[in-house]
């Protein structure tokens, strides 16, 4: 599953993002409501979870303007708020569901695998390029109807290239997306797994291609 989750405390959305992908999901993180409002318009995510308490915009309100203009996917609200009234504001706004700070890491997965049951995803699950086709849902890749054994760092990647249909990907997005922002991690683990997608890829017709200082891109060339 893809997961877009807010929190402007590093550490926290941190150790949110490691363990949500450790059990197979997908997950951008933003740090203040403005942007999250702005990334979500065109977003394409499963679920959000969402801090209340966020620099620039309230969640409440970035929750608001979600159901707004339709936007259905199923909401997390994340609060330090105990106050029932404040839970009821959460709800009254269109939030599926609440969890009060602090939490266990297994109760918010809990919480995400009811949200997931309660409603339905509204994103394409499988992409395909080519003979190769990614299951979102799985996280697993097969190529001619044979499945492939590709790390989880790599399955990021690919994610994110297939899902931008063809378009340059920036290189700051897919660190962003593999390891999570705000992470330590140099650009140069990025070209290390596009090198070995690449080598696994081009015998099949499918190339990773780089735009010097801009990104990389995705395609599929049928062998002659």
């Amino acid at each position: 599953m893809r997961i877009v989750l807010v929190e402007d405390n590093a550490s926290l959305a941190k150790g949110i993002t490691y363990r949500l992908q450790d059990v197979g999901h997908s997950v951008d993180v933003l740090h203040d409501g403005i942007h999250a409002d702005e990334y979500l318009r065109a977003d394409q995510a499963d679920l959000v979870i969402l801090d209340i308490n966020l620099p620039g915009r309230d969640g409440l309100d970035v929750l608001k303007a979600m159901r707004n203009r339709g936007d259905a996917r199923p909401v997390l609200l994340l609060t330090a708020r105990s106050d029932t009234i404040d839970r009821v504001r959460g709800l009254d706004a269109g939030a599926d569901d609440y969890l009060v700070k602090p939490f266990e890491m297994v109760e918010l997965e809990a919480r995400i695998r009811a949200l997931s049951r309660r409603k339905p995803l509204p994103y394409r699950k499988v992409v395909a390029l080519g003979p190769m086709v990614l299951d979102l849902d799985a996280r697993q890749v097969s190529i001619n109807d044979v499945p492939e054994i590709i790390p989880r760092r790599e399955i990021s990647i690919l994610e994110s290239l297939m899902s931008a249909d063809g378009r340059t990907v920036p290189k700051p997005h897919l660190l962003e997306h593999t390891y999570g922002t705000g992470t330590d991690v140099e650009e140069a683990a990025i070209e290390a797994h596009i090198s070995r997608l690449r080598k696994r890829l081009r015998p099949h017709g499918i190339m990773i291609r780089v735009q010097r200082g801009l990104g990389y891109s995705i395609m599929h060339e049928p062998q002659s």
